[in-house]
């Protein structure tokens, strides 16, 4: 599942985890992304110490054989960096999740101040996007977050059938709390949705964004709209 951040990315983590017959892995790129880049994120230093920083091993990882008939990865497209392999997504299936930058950008700010668009995936999804595309002469399935929100059940039913695993009404709720399969990340990033137990409810207007946000909420606009073609 590729998205960027704040995209209701961690809360459907948790509903595939909530199936039963499911491994979720969180984040798995992270240390590597970090490595790579220099990056200064919270917790840098501890994520660095809790995952392999070598993306062939993460890669390994991925595609080793799980107890479960499902094997669930939550990714976020801005940690694969342009020189880091991709020929293994063709062994997986790919979905991208989607969200309005506005709401995205306005999330982010939050935990994060000053995000760029490096930062928040956009233009990396897309070149992921077009490269599964390209390979494979189809476009990968797209879902957006707005979707989920206004009605869970119908959206993650044709998510299930499109990815060829069968639809679980499990899927709707989870345990409040943090997770044993978090990142360890997860106590700066993850407050909002350890209080929940489900999807929230339909979203509201966008948020209004101002100077440089609303700089940011255009770039990366056309990457979102390009998907979102395709939901």
């Amino acid at each position: 599942m590729w998205s960027g951040p704040r995209n209701l990315s961690t809360a459907m983590m948790y509903a595939f985890a909530a199936r039963g017959d499911c491994t979720v892995v969180d984040e798995p790129f992270y240390a590597a992304y970090l490595a790579e880049t220099g990056l200064d994120h919270p917790m840098r230093e501890e994520i660095l110490a809790c995952q392999p920083a070598d993306p062939a091993t993460v890669i390994t990882g991925l595609l080793a054989p799980v107890e479960t008939p499902i094997h669930y990865a939550k990714l976020m497209t801005h940690h694969m960096l342009e020189d880091f392999p991709l020929d293994w997504l063709g062994s997986v299936t790919n979905v991208f999740l989607i969200r309005h930058p506005a709401r995205v950008i306005a999330s982010y700010a939050r935990k994060r101040e000053r995000p760029t668009l490096a930062d928040i995936g956009f233009a990396e999804q897309a070149r992921l996007f077009d490269t599964l595309a390209d390979r494979t002469g189809q476009a990968p399935t797209v879902i957006d977050s707005t979707a989920i929100r206004a009605d869970p059940a119908a959206s993650l039913s044709r998510l299930c059938r499109n990815a060829g695993i069968p639809t679980s009404d499990s899927m709707l709720r989870w345990p409040a709390g943090p997770k044993p399969y978090d990142g360890i990340w997860a106590s700066h990033w993850y407050g909002a949705v350890h209080r929940s137990s489900r999807f929230e409810a339909a979203e509201g207007p966008l948020p209004e964004l101002t100077g440089e946000y609303a700089r940011l909420c255009a770039r990366a606009l056309p990457y979102y709209e390009r998907l979102a073609r395709y939901r």
